[in-house]
C-alpha cells in the first residue's frame, strides 16, 4: 500500500507540475505573472469582488494579493474601492482588464483544450470522478 500510494501521489504532483509549467510558459508570454492571470481570470465576467473572496477564489494569500493587486492596479487592469461598508474593499477589472481578459483567458483555456485533445468524454468523467472522490478524502 505505501509504494502504491506514495506512486500515486507522485504521479498527481507530476501532473501538476507540468501542467502549471506550460500553462505559467504561455501566461508569461502574454505579460502577465500567474498570480496576476489568476485575479483577472477571477474577476473576468463579474462586477466585481471582495478581496477576501478573490482570495478564497484564487487561494492567493492575503499578504500576497494585496502586492499582486497593486502591481494590477499601476498597470491599469484592477481598481479598489471602499463598498457600503467601509471596511471592505472591492476589486473589479478596468476597461483595460476586462480587455486583457477576453484577451488572455480564450488563448490560455485554448492551450488547456490542446493539452488534453486526446481525452474524450468517458476520459474526463474518469478524471473528474477520482478528483472528486480526492478531494473529498482529503476534505
Amino acid at each position: 500500500m505505501d509504494k502504491r500510494y506514495l506512486r500515486s501521489i507522485r504521479l498527481l504532483a507530476e501532473c501538476m507540475q507540468l501542467f502549471e509549467k506550460s500553462s505559467a510558459k504561455r501566461v508569461k508570454a502574454l505579460g502577465l505573472t500567474e498570480s496576476q492571470f489568476d485575479i483577472i481570470a477571477t474577476l473576468g465576467n463579474t462586477k466585481g469582488m471582495t478581496c477576501k473572496e478573490l482570495g478564497e477564489k484564487t487561494l492567493i494569500t492575503k499578504g500576497t494579493l494585496t502586492g499582486v493587486l497593486d502591481r494590477l492596479e499601476s498597470k491599469g487592469l484592477v481598481q479598489r474601492e471602499r463598498g457600503e461598508d467601509r471596511r471592505q474593499l472591492f476589486v473589479k477589472l478596468t476597461p483595460a482588464g476586462d480587455t486583457e481578459f477576453k484577451r488572455s483567458f480564450p488563448e490560455i483555456v485554448n492551450q488547456g483544450r490542446v493539452m488534453f485533445s486526446d481525452y474524450q468524454s468517458a476520459d474526463f468523467d474518469a478524471l473528474e470522478a477520482q478528483l472528486i472522490k480526492l478531494k473529498n478524502t482529503l476534505s
